[in-house]
């Protein structure tokens, strides 16, 4: 038996295939991002999980493709993790970029992740090509729920938020001052606790102009930043990975209008299309 995930730093998705590709379990634990949350904290989310725990012993291969899994430290960290729960399995573990390529297509492409974080690649159909490392919320992950929800915090406290939403805001949140600085500087996972903000851009009823203005000024930074890195962008069509992504798609399909960019795949949950990669290409 096969596990493969699909780890974000909010959620992360397994499914458990045979070796026909049927699907023998589903379950879902939180993030699993290595990068912001510890070792022993990884360890606990995965052994809390029932189902995951049902099959410890009983899996061949656990494939994980994950959010901060693009550098080796924390790649490693995870690995070691995964093999001591699953003693018996020969691990993998992949950067989420991977996932999103076998999701979004099987030809040249530009695959951009817009989720709690955001990240971009060019595949040339064989191979995954990266112009700039991932370096998360505090560098990067423009356009991603992280940064929306950096941003509706900025306009809140500067006063930039309109009076309506900015009530709505207030009265959706806690937003004491000393709450938001302990999640951000002394608990584990800061860029999903930012990203839970995200949502309320999609539940405000009020004030759209405000919320498409937000939305298209962070999708602009991401396309200038991290698609337009890459020569052939103009050449081959744009694929979106995620959920910030696709409940955003028809204002990215505009602004890729606007420099010239093709749009191409909207995908809100990757490990659907990574099932079918794994029944056509992996077993």
């Amino acid at each position: 038996m096969v596990l493969i995930a699909d780890g974000g730093s909010t959620k992360c998705d397994w499914i458990l295939l045979n070796k026909d590709g049927d699907i023998i379990k589903k379950t879902r634990t939180p993030g699993l991002n290595p990068t912001v949350v510890p070792q022993s904290e990884m360890a606990e989310r995965i052994q809390d999980n029932e189902t995951l725990q049902a099959i410890f012993n009983n899996v061949e291969t656990v494939d994980f493709y994950g959010a901060g899994c693009g550098t080796k430290t924390p790649r490693l960290l995870l690995q070691e993790v995964l093999e001591q729960l699953f003693s018996t399995a020969k691990v993998t573990v992949k950067e989420d970029l991977a996932a999103a390529v076998f999701a979004a297509t099987t030809e040249s492409g530009i695959v951009s992740i817009l989720g709690t974080g955001s990240n971009c690649c060019y595949f040339d159909g064989k191979e995954i090509h990266t112009a700039a490392p991932a370096l998360g919320y505090s560098l990067m992950d423009d356009a991603s729920g992280n940064y929306y929800g950096k941003q509706l915090l900025r306009d809140y406290y500067y006063k930039k938020m309109p009076l309506q939403v900015a009530s709505e805001f207030k009265e959706k949140y806690n937003l004491e001052p000393d709450t938001v600085k302990i999640n951000l500087y002394k608990k584990s996972n800061p860029t999903a606790y930012l990203a839970s903000f995200a949502e309320f851009i999609f539940l405000c009823k009020h004030n759209e102009d405000y919320f498409n203005k937000l939305i298209q000024t962070g999708v602009t930074l991401f396309i200038k930043n991290q698609v337009l890195i890459y020569k052939e962008a103009k050449q081959v069509p744009i694929h979106f990975v995620g959920s910030i992504a696709y409940f955003t798609k028809e204002i990215i399909s505009d602004c890729l209008k606007e420099h010239g960019l093709q749009a191409g795949n909207f995908i809100k949950r990757p490990i659907d299309g990574l099932i079918t990669y794994y029944k056509n290409e992996k077993l």
